[in-house]
């Protein structure tokens, strides 16, 4: 081979044995902008809660759940630059891939605490029953 032919090749494997991309990594600009989107998506759930604006636990906590699975979304978007485009299309698919797990263990986790809460804890009809059975107790130690 002669060394032109020999210089192009080694310039051209070098090019992808470091693996670069046209395309691949995001500006500084769109850093920034999944940075505000990340701020904004963290800010919005934490009003929510600290001031009660909702006045229901439970449409508190499906809002902020939504809340997560857009930031989710917007993580890996703009800062593991998934889209259509990388790989053919394959990161899309994982993309796609981690939104149904995340669904999946939110609506598990929520599932859990929801049913944790009324398995475990003491309800007022627990309280008033115990209540009733202490006082025919003291009522019974009163008799004759």
């Amino acid at each position: 081979m002669s060394d032109a032919v020999h210089s192009h090749d080694h310039g051209h494997h070098d090019d992808h044995a470091h693996g670069h991309h046209e395309g691949s990594h995001g500006s500084f600009g769109s850093y920034m902008i999944g940075f505000g989107l990340s701020v904004i998506l963290t800010a919005i759930p934490f009003w929510l809660v600290i001031s009660g604006a909702l006045h229901d636990p439970q449409l508190t906590g499906a809002v902020i759940m939504g809340f997560a699975a857009v930031q989710v979304v917007v993580h890996m978007i703009y800062f593991l630059h998934m889209n259509t485009r990388v790989e053919g299309g394959w990161s899309f698919m994982a993309m796609m891939l981690t939104v149904v797990l995340v669904v999946i263990v939110l609506s598990g986790s929520l599932w859990v605490m929801y049913h944790l809460n009324n398995n475990m804890m003491p309800h007022a009809d627990m309280e008033m029953s115990a209540m009733h059975d202490m006082s025919a107790m003291r009522n019974m130690s009163e008799m004759p």
